[in-house]
């Protein structure tokens, strides 16, 4: 059975240009997690849409992760995602985690 891995938002995400294999497509999920959709300039479409923000927790946590699921299928084809939870406060500040399997075709 292939490794998972779980991969966790960083707003401190450095970017490794020379990144290749299994460090190359956790890199990929970890910048999916960090982007929102439009601030990519030539890919306003990459990522999550961050429509979300200033809604219920409850119901953001099932449409985010609905969200992060879709943009991570959608733009690193070579994992497999399976859970999504999240680390965050009761002040409303949610950090997505993600558990992905690298494919292993991929």
């Amino acid at each position: 059975m292939a490794e998972t891995y779980e991969v966790s938002f960083d707003s401190e995400l450095k970017v490794d240009f020379g990144a290749t294999g299994t460090a190359e497509i956790l890199q990929n999920v970890a910048m999916i997690l960090a982007s929102t959709m439009y601030s990519c300039p030539m890919a306003r479409a990459f990522a999550w849409d961050g429509g979300l923000l200033d809604r219920p927790i409850n119901v953001v946590k099932s449409l985010l992760a609905a969200r992060l699921i879709t943009a991570i299928t959608t733009y690193e084809p070579r994992v497999e995602v399976l859970s999504v939870s999240y680390d965050g406060s009761l002040n409303g500040t949610l950090k997505p985690m993600v558990k992905v399997r690298i494919k292993e075709n991929g």
